[in-house]
């Protein structure tokens, strides 16, 4: 009995965090006027799937798509180099300055980016970057991710044994030749988890690249669905549109890899 009325709680509690979802996608089905309809039509009349060829061609979808995929990539590189050998030096050395380390980013992951890019934008002027946009705006975001990529990567690095880099250093390896083929390779699905998970939020990141991205034509997806938010006249249905070509691909690999992700999240809790 009680599993099942947590089972009916958990169902529950989905369905009121997925409704959101749900409702975009019929929202993008729907006319202009069938949106505003009371009560609303939680399905749509007859679906309009022209919003969707309407809004590939008008709104460049595939140039936005571009811009998102190239952040993120540059992102997830970037956070994973530098990411993967921090997080291998708090998991594998304890003093005084590696758990201050581990504090700093410990606190780093809890700042907004609202409030962190005013600095950084001032920084990246006073340097130079801002002359190069979508380079600043992945290294901006790669200090976001660095945090949670570090904290998750150096869970699946503790789950290596340090008996086998010390076998690997006796027959003459170096610590960077142990790093690389010892624990790299039996920490690589924490870090493959990690990886995506930094590219899923470097592809759905809106603040630092609004803030830096001045240039339409190098803006990503999570842009330039703004660009139907006008004074007069909001084109719900196309924003919505919009919002399900750009999430949906997405929401695939999360659903296809949900196992791994669950897995890659928990590696490590029981060290």
């Amino acid at each position: 009995m009680t599993n099942r009325l947590m089972l009916i709680a958990a169902l529950f509690l989905a369905a009121i965090y997925l409704f959101p979802l749900y409702w975009m996608y019929v929202t993008s089905l729907k006319t202009q006027s069938s949106i505003f309809a009371v009560p609303p039509e939680f399905l749509p009349g007859v679906p309009q799937w022209e919003n969707y060829a309407t809004i590939w061609e008008v709104a460049n979808i595939p140039r936005f798509m571009w811009n998102s995929l190239v952040i993120a990539f540059g992102v997830t590189l970037i956070t994973g180099v530098f990411g993967s050998g921090c997080a291998y030096v708090l998991a594998r050395y304890r003093n005084g300055w590696i758990d201050a380390a581990l504090f700093a980013v410990l606190t780093l992951q809890v700042l907004p980016p609202s409030l962190m890019v005013t600095p950084i934008f001032v920084g990246f002027s006073w340097a130079g970057l801002l002359e190069y946009p979508r380079f600043a705006a992945v290294l901006a975001i790669s200090a976001k991710t660095m945090p949670f990529f570090v904290i998750l990567c150096r869970a699946a690095f503790m789950t290596v044994p340090r008996e086998l880099e010390e076998a690997a250093l006796v027959d003459g390896n170096s610590r960077a030749g142990a790093f690389a083929m010892i624990v790299l390779p039996l920490a690589r699905n924490g870090l493959l988890i990690s990886a995506l998970l930094v590219f899923m939020q470097g592809f759905g990141e809106y603040v630092y690249s609004a803030s830096i991205i001045a240039d339409n034509r190098l803006q990503p997806a999570s842009i330039g669905m703004t660009n139907y938010l006008q004074p007069n006249q909001v084109n719900w249905n196309a924003i919505m549109a919009f919002a399900a070509t750009y999430v949906t691909p997405i929401l695939a690999a999360f659903v296809l890899l949900q196992r791994r992700i669950v897995n890659g999240l928990t590696a490590g809790a029981l060290k």
